[in-house]
């Protein structure tokens, strides 16, 4: 579970990167409940912040990379960006933003695996992340689809230390890697990675990619939320044994995540 106890190789930041702010603003907060605050000035809203029942849960910015596509962007929880950085280029990744200090807020830096796929790291400052996760209208769980899950596995594990261990899913199709950050027990897992076809990476080109999942007290009424809003639904809903039902979504500007109604213990 994710939580915001943000021990080093945790999630504990998300943002987006969204080519028109108040449309994004105004499509999660009906399928999400999220209440957006902008720290911009006047109508443009070039960024602010989304909050759940008063607590901040993400980020939301003004997508201005050339070429890039919109989609969110999951930080991990360091202790020292720069020796996170320096473990990233071992590694054969690729420095995207270099570490930078947001004044006293804390410092950060983007990355890229060494097959594309896009994350960042947060070494907190005054401001740790976010205050609400595993609730409704949360981040409960991160995932990776890879075309190359043993290099993926490699790759984070020196970064982070990651801890892994394998399932394999139902039917006979594939392997589901669960992640939990170094020295935790299982229960703290806070995400999964899984190989899948380079054709299936087609959103991203090819490139590997990280969703956020986030918790719904209903995954039907989320998904009817999501079409009636301008995004479209790639698979589900459905239930997973074990795990709740779920439905992978797009939102209008095409940024993947999935919600998910946790199966009940």
């Amino acid at each position: 579970m994710i939580t915001t106890d943000l021990t080093p190789g945790s999630p504990c930041w998300l943002d987006l990167g969204a080519p028109d702010v108040p449309a994004a603003a105004a499509f999660y907060g009906a399928v999400l409940g999220w209440e957006y605050e902008s720290m911009g000035e006047g109508e443009d809203m070039e960024g602010g912040i989304f909050r759940k029942d008063g607590k901040t849960v993400a980020g939301l910015g003004k997508l201005t990379e050339e070429g890039a596509r919109s989609a969110w962007m999951i930080y991990y929880s360091v202790t020292d960006a720069d020796a996170t950085t320096q473990a990233v280029e071992r590694a054969g990744g690729t420095v995207r933003v270099a570490p930078r200090d947001l004044e006293d807020w804390g410092r950060m830096a983007q990355y890229s695996d060494p097959l594309g796929g896009q994350f960042a790291v947060w070494q907190p400052g005054k401001d740790t992340g976010f205050e609400l996760a595993d609730e409704t209208g949360s981040l409960s769980w991160t995932e990776l689809y890879t075309s190359d899950a043993a290099a993926a596995k490699q790759f984070y594990g020196d970064v982070f230390g990651w801890q892994y261990s394998d399932m394999e899913l139902p039917g006979g199709s594939g392997t589901y890697t669960l992640i939990t950050p170094a020295g935790l027990a299982e229960e703290r897992m806070q995400g999964g990675l899984m190989e899948v076809r380079k054709e299936d990476l087609a959103l991203a080109n090819g490139r590997p990619y990280w969703h956020p999942v986030f918790a719904v007290a209903d995954c039907d009424a989320a998904v009817a939320k999501v079409t009636e809003n301008g995004g479209s639904v790639q698979m589900g809903p459905e239930d997973a044994e074990g795990v709740g039902r779920l439905a992978v979504c797009l939102d209008p500007s095409q940024a993947d995540f999935v919600v998910l109604t946790p199966a009940r213990g």
